[in-house]
């Protein structure tokens, strides 16, 4: 049994969602893993971690616009404001969603569908740099 453990640091240009496959899979491939799973954790509260279709860019646009109908900037019901408008509207989206995953390795290849990727979210306006725990078990 194997464990590693590994860390991202992502760029954001702001507000969407930003593929790192490719930079997991390249994890992946320079430590020989082979069968096991794969856990990724971001270390923050107003951005998230999602798999999503990575064919088609008009997934990610609806999926923005519909958080922004969902959970609006500068709602006035929001006491939490103390970096702007976007504030609490990234919190509240990120407990919508989620800060970990969990993928199956099966020999060397994550266990991902034909059009899936693994996403981090952005849930502010400006852009931030994002940290993802990565986390190896198995063989």
């Amino acid at each position: 049994m194997r464990q590693a453990f590994h860390e991202l640091v992502i760029a954001t240009r702001g507000r969407g969602l930003v593929e790192f496959t490719g930079a997991v899979e390249k994890w992946i491939v320079e430590n020989k893993f082979r069968d096991g799973l794969v856990t990724l954790h971001l270390r923050h509260t107003s951005a998230s971690l999602l798999i999503q279709e990575n064919a088609d860019p008009d997934v990610r646009r609806d999926l923005d616009a519909f958080f922004a109908r969902l959970v609006r900037d500068g709602d006035p019901l929001f006491i939490h404001t103390a970096e702007g408008d976007d504030d609490m509207a990234a919190h509240i989206r990120t407990a919508l969603t989620a800060v970990n995953l969990s993928i199956p390795l099966r020999a060397g290849e994550l266990a991902l569908g034909t059009w899936q990727g693994i996403y981090l979210w952005e849930h502010r306006t400006h852009p931030h740099s994002r940290r993802v725990s990565l986390h190896f078990i198995g063989e």
